[in-house]
């Protein structure tokens, strides 16, 4: 455990060093994640692209690709993004225990909700992009009209999707990140309420921002869940003050 100095608090110094420790952790564990995820690699490839051939009803070309050492990319890229994702818990629960130390004892406790919760959450995240993936391939597509045939490389196609799935993830973390703001009494319920209509204009900028894809399906399934998050979340925080 690191010293701390007479006033109870970490140094700067001991600060860097817990950060560096826990970051060896989770680079670690999202290496480890990424080795397992390219053992299956194929078959979350061919998973995949069974969203674009539905999309395209079977009509399209096959995806392809134009340099020598594309597939092998394709596939490592594929590896580490599902690194990041089966790693989750363990770069999560690190995360929590590296800002724990400004928390109360009482709040600490905390650590295994936050995990859980936010695995969840991003699951669920996920979840909501795959089932709008086929509405926004169809959207992409098609809107250039007839005159425009797709021809789609592996690389983009894949990285489109993951991206798609690690932004929902992280967009459904949201009310994680409030939660927290309210336990750390950064802001209060009272503001969050005051706050509602400038919220819902930030978040559907966000989620324009953040969505890979860019079509409307994706900014509403993205930008709906997150406000009704933010509702939840005062109504947490209610429930937090007694």
């Amino acid at each position: 455990m690191p010293n701390r100095d007479d006033g109870g608090r970490m140094t700067v110094v001991e600060h860097l060093t817990e950060l560096r420790r826990r970051l060896v952790v989770c680079i670690i564990a999202i290496t480890l994640g990424a080795v397992v995820v390219y053992i299956f690699s194929l078959d979350i490839i061919r998973f995949l692209i069974e969203y674009y051939e539905d999309a395209t009803d079977g009509q399209k070309d096959a995806l392809i690709f134009t340099g020598p050492l594309d597939a092998f990319a394709t596939r490592l890229k594929v590896a580490t993004y599902g690194g990041f994702i089966l790693a989750l818990p363990v770069w999560l629960f690190q995360l929590w225990r590296f800002v724990t130390p400004g928390l109360h004892p009482k709040e600490k406790r905390y650590a295994i909700p936050f995990v859980f919760t936010s695995v969840l959450l991003f699951a669920a995240g996920g979840s909501v992009a795959m089932l709008t993936l086929p509405k926004a391939l169809d959207f992409l597509l098609n809107i250039g009209g007839s005159e425009l045939e797709p021809l789609l490389t592996a690389d983009r196609y894949l990285s489109l999707v993951t991206l798609m799935v690690v932004a929902f993830g992280v967009a459904f973390e949201f009310p994680v990140v409030l939660t927290f703001l309210l336990l750390a009494r950064v802001v209060s319920t009272a503001q969050l309420r005051r706050w509602r209509r400038a919220t819902i204009v930030i978040i559907v900028i966000f989620a324009a921002f953040i969505t890979p894809s860019q079509d409307p399906y994706s900014l509403l399934f993205m930008a709906g869940p997150m406000y009704l998050f933010y509702e939840v979340c005062i109504i947490i925080g209610r429930v937090m003050k007694r």
